[in-house]
């Protein structure tokens, strides 16, 4: 029997004892510890079978690794015992320090629960402490610091000298136990780092492969790409753009990055470019060019991150629309313009001279010099009645907003955006300057084209036009209301310039036109209107149509009596 008089037992015991220790910290695997563990207490301990259960992350205990018998451990390794089950087996029996001893006169009541257990028949003890074959020892082990964490149990049995083992075979279980634990959880953190790094590992492999398809995404992707800086004093500034942007532009990579796309854009879209800054923004406009021309783009932008806490950057996807840009001109060109002259057809003419009209009554747009002389100036100033009649009040309307209704009319507000469009008074140039309206018919245009037919009549109808836009200042309006008939919209003309302008045109039209070899000759009566505010723009061109019929007659008056 093992005694304290005996101290050659405890240092072979010790002696054992430290080289399965010795032999936990050689594993190289979770698995492989477990089953030096299990193998430990067969080789050194004087144990014949050897059991660890390891206890899963739901709570129950699996038998993780078995030493001892071949049979045994192919019959429950892997099998799982509920945590319950394991709990009242370690709330039985005889305490030994952390140990757990259940002698089979009590353990008879475990046969038949859920835990994973290999057993054999035996006769009764011949004297009190020889092992039975139904006897019960395990030896918990616990996570190191102050929680005491369950990490599993190690069940033995069978010792080799067939007796239970006494108080420094129990102190060497227990020592052994807690240097397993200790070993399980340091191959758990192995294991854990292990994966960890594999897992970081992959994770920089998918990133390394993620740049590398971004790059080439972007390198060769068939549209405009480019990054950009996102705030700060860069903010926009050109960092990387690819090969597509590169020759829509007409500028290398290189010089490229000295720009932002607020140094390339047209002037006058830098404010959709500002718009359109921030994520997920989206603009059409106008990049330069190296030679100097300007291409139609879409800009689709898009913030992306270098890392998760790292500086954020503008992703800007670059899409050639001058084709499609072109297209839309051309339609909405073909909408508002003649198919045969190119010039401004009637809806395009009607929309520019809508444009120019209000509803204020034209009587309270202009005051007379007789409207105003009983008004007093505010600050003891002189009125000048001629000089307020070349005044014509209109500026009591401008757009600087700082302007005064002498007439005192209710609804004139103390700011008017919009220019007031004024008729000169009668035929007499009072030096009112307005917006004229010169309705223009042609005079033979149906008998050439009755006689010579609709191709030479389309010619006429060409030439004129170019004569007429010819005849007029940059900012004027020429529009073909239809048939042979045109209207010219001239801007800031007195009485006597409109008719000086029509008598221009008139000459203009006059000279003989050559069409396949033949000279054809048309004239063409005027009928000067002005458009001002308070008349709609059917009034304005009905007047206009009206006073070139009146003209049309006299002339034609005029030839008879001549003839």
């Amino acid at each position: 029997m093992e005694t304290e008089s005996e101290p050659y037992v405890r240092l072979a015991t010790l002696r054992q004892l430290h080289q399965v220790v010795a032999g936990l910290n050689t594993a190289r695997s979770l698995a492989d510890t477990l089953q030096t563990v299990a193998d430990g207490v067969v080789t050194g301990l004087g144990y014949e079978l050897a059991c660890v259960n390891l206890v899963r992350p739901d709570g129950d205990l699996v038998v993780a690794a078995f030493a001892g018998n071949a049979a045994a451990e192919a019959l429950i390794t892997g099998r799982v015992g509920s945590r319950v089950s394991w709990e009242r087996r370690l709330h039985m029996g005889e305490a030994w320090g952390d140990l757990r001893f259940i002698p089979h006169t009590e353990g008879w009541v475990l046969i038949d629960d859920d835990v994973p257990q290999w057993h054999t028949d035996g006769p009764e003890p011949r004297f009190e402490d020889e092992w039975h074959p139904r006897d019960r020892l395990y030896a918990p082990m616990y996570t190191s610091g102050g929680q005491r964490e369950l990490l599993g149990v190690i069940s033995v049995d069978r010792p080799r000298n067939g007796r239970r083992p006494g108080a420094w075979g129990r102190e060497a279980l227990q020592m052994y136990a807690s240097q397993s634990a200790i070993a399980i959880s340091n191959a758990r953190l192995r294991a854990n780092m292990q994966r960890a790094l594999v897992r970081l590992e992959r994770e920089q492999q998918a990133l390394r492969a993620s740049e590398e398809s971004f790059r080439q995404a972007f390198e060769y992707a068939p549209s405009g790409m480019a990054i950009a800086e996102m705030g700060g004093d860069q903010h926009g500034r050109l960092l990387r753009a690819n090969d597509a942007l590169c020759r829509l532009l007409g500028r290398p990579a290189a010089v490229m990055r000295r720009y932002s796309f607020a140094d390339l854009v047209h002037p006058e879209d830098v404010g959709t470019l500002l718009r359109t800054s921030a994520e997920g923004g989206r603009a059409e406009l106008r990049l330069a060019r190296r030679d100097g021309t300007y291409v139609w783009v879409s800009l689709r932008n898009s913030v992306v991150a270098d890392t998760a806490d790292g500086p954020r950057f503008l992703l800007t996807h670059v899409e050639d629309i001058e084709e499609r840009k072109r297209h839309e001109l051309q339609l909405a060109h073909r909408a508002s313009h003649d198919a045969l002259t190119g010039l401004p057809n009637s809806a395009e003419l009607r929309a520019r001279l809508s444009a120019r009209l209000c509803s204020r009554p034209g009587d309270r747009v202009r005051a007379t010099a007789a409207d105003a002389a009983g008004f007093e100036p505010a600050y003891g100033g002189v009125y000048d009645a001629g000089a307020a009649g070349a005044y014509e009040y209109e500026h009591a309307y401008r757009g600087d907003g700082f302007g005064f209704d002498p007439s005192g009319g209710a609804g004139a507000g103390a700011y008017d955006g919009h220019v007031h469009a004024v008729a000169p008074d009668g035929e007499v140039d009072d030096g009112t300057k307005g917006l004229a309206v010169l309705f223009c018919d042609l005079d033979g245009f149906k008998s050439i084209n009755d006689r010579f037919g609709h191709h030479t009549g389309d010619a006429v109808l060409i030439e004129v036009a170019h004569r007429l836009t010819a005849g007029v200042r940059d900012g004027d309006t020429v529009a073909r209301l239809g048939g042979d008939e045109f209207v010219v919209l001239a801007d800031g003309l007195g009485a006597a310039d409109a008719a000086d302008l029509a008598a221009r045109l008139r000459n203009g039209i006059v000279p003989p036109i050559r069409v396949d070899g033949r000279a054809v000759r048309v004239g063409a009566s005027f009928g000067i209107g002005w458009a001002e505010c308070g008349m709609s723009v059917e009034e304005v061109l009905n007047s206009a149509d009206q006073r070139m019929y009146v003209e049309k007659r006299s002339r034609a008056k005029v030839h008879r009596r001549a003839g």
